[in-house]
């Protein structure tokens, strides 16, 4: 969806499309809550509702709105004593997904291990439990998330050769040229439209109505947008 076509169906929503009055919106002001908008509504949707038990692969629709989010990048690793620690996450890290990773020991080449995410407060005891400590044998381990850094447990039993990270990265800002950038301020020299397919678009420009509605007060028009938000979702 274009930037022209977005701008208006939040006009029409919010029955600004020939309004000259105090309250008429400007450019910035749709560009800072769509994008607001666009992270409310993924951080929302890769929890998931209790009550629906609907994640972000838990159901096709979930998987086919955020996969355009997935990436995989390698990871640079520094060895301790016990774990191997990554450099800074990347500026873009949004939500964790998977970590993948090849290893050897004195007596084996490289070998594939699954690595699961744990709690910094079970460290101490993951290390001694004999059925969930890093084990070459079995080609499993843990990892921790610590100071923007993952730190991949080895117990000194392994060495890590590779590493890529895959994870959730977060949705791109739109522009809108010759705006003002609110996050900048700096005028916008290039029109950047949302990475979303239409339908998922259509959902944010609610979300987006919503929070310009509440700025407003305009409780007719927040109400609309929120109700079309949940029977859509």
């Amino acid at each position: 969806m274009n930037n022209v076509t977005l701008q208006l169906k939040i006009k029409q929503r919010l029955n600004k499309l020939a309004s000259n009055d105090y309250d008429n919106i400007e450019c910035w002001q749709i560009v800072e809550a769509f994008n607001k908008a666009q992270t409310d509504w993924c951080r929302r949707n890769l929890h998931g509702l209790n009550l629906l038990q609907e994640g972000d692969e838990e159901s096709i629709r979930r998987i086919d709105d955020l996969q355009i989010l997935l990436t995989t990048t390698g990871i640079s690793l520094t060895e301790q004593p016990t774990y191997f620690e990554s450099a800074t996450l990347p500026t873009d890290y949004f939500q964790w997904k998977r970590l993948s990773l090849k290893a050897s020991s004195d007596c084996c080449e490289d070998r594939p291990f699954v690595v699961y995410l744990a709690e910094q407060a079970n460290v101490d005891e993951l290390l001694r439990d004999k059925n969930k400590k890093p084990s070459f044998e079995w080609a499993e381990t843990f990892a921790t998330m610590r100071s923007n850094k993952i730190q991949i447990y080895t117990n000194g039993e392994f060495f890590i050769n590779e590493a890529s990270l895959t994870y959730y990265r977060l949705p791109r800002n739109i522009q809108i040229i010759n705006c003002t950038d609110p996050y900048t301020q700096l005028i916008s020299t290039v029109d950047v439209p949302c990475e979303f397919k239409d339908d998922v678009t259509e959902l944010f420009i609610e979300e987006a109505v919503k929070i310009l509605a509440a700025d407003m007060e305009s409780f007719n028009q927040y109400q609309r947008a929120q109700q079309s938000v949940e029977g859509n979702n």
